[in-house]
């Protein structure tokens, strides 16, 4: 009688094991990647995967929602790649106006960029409610689930295309994960140049973002306005935040028509 083959033992490291953990995530780091999925990329059981995970979200390197991960702010920091002309073009010229936001409604304000189907922040200034907030200057963020995210996915089809053909995780219960209700809400952004985030990406945050354009109609960055759930009403910063976003969009045309003429 053949005996059933015993598994080859697993010589790998705690450390091995956290590092090809690390390298599942591919391009998945901030969308996000189940656990059982990372199992069988890293090669490792299911209850492995777990344990090392929980290390490693225990010292920063991984964030969860549920049974899926993606890379935490200690990795994301340390992966952090030089910002491009044009983004640090907007950052200077696109500041003065978050400012000026921030003074408006003295709440906790962004300044954010589309890269591929995630948000960059080039920029955040914290009101005067105290608010919790996965979002920090230089950081990333799933566009799918944040306001300014949604907005700039609302006027760039190709990568709203290719968030919606990514799997969506629910980060809060509020998080949309069908790509039919996240296409209808885009539709609706489009015509109102508004986006919220209504406790979408952590419980107890809701936002309200919109796009900045340039000269070519293009949404190259947005600006946005946060509080604290129960006590923040998105709704009622929406006329303060166009304003300043027309102005804006003035300012980023020139940004733009600079770019442009030095390449």
């Amino acid at each position: 009688m053949t005996r059933p083959a015993t598994p080859a033992k697993d010589n790998r490291t705690a450390v091995d094991k956290a590092m090809d953990l690390l390298k599942a995530f591919g391009d998945e780091a901030t969308s996000g990647v189940g656990v059982s999925e990372l199992a069988r990329r890293a090669n490792l059981s299911k209850s492995t995967a777990f344990r090392v995970l929980a290390s490693l979200q225990a010292n920063g390197a991984v964030q969860r929602a549920g049974n899926a991960y993606r890379l935490g702010k200690m990795i994301q920091d340390l992966g952090m790649t030089q910002e491009s002309d044009l983004h640090a073009r907007l950052r200077d010229a696109l500041t003065p106006y978050l400012v000026n936001l921030y003074e408006l409604t003295r709440q906790t304000v962004h300044l954010a960029v589309l890269q591929g189907t995630d948000v960059v922040y080039l920029n955040k200034l914290y009101g005067q409610l105290g608010v919790r907030s996965p979002s920090r200057i230089g950081g990333r963020a799933p566009a799918y689930c944040t306001a300014v995210g949604k907005v700039l996915l609302a006027h760039t089809p190709a990568a709203a295309s290719a968030a919606m053909n990514q799997e969506m995780h629910a980060w809060t219960e509020n998080t949309i994960t069908d790509p039919g209700v996240l296409a209808k809400e885009l539709s609706m952004i489009r015509q109102a140049n508004l986006g919220f985030d209504r406790e979408e990406i952590l419980m107890g945050l809701n936002c309200v973002g919109a796009a900045v354009f340039n000269a070519s109609g293009q949404a190259v960055a947005a600006l946005s306005i946060s509080g604290p759930a129960g006590k923040f009403v998105p709704e009622s910063q929406t006329s303060v935040l166009r304003k300043v976003c027309y102005e804006a969009s003035r300012a980023a045309a020139a940004v733009s028509a600079t770019v442009n003429r030095a390449g």
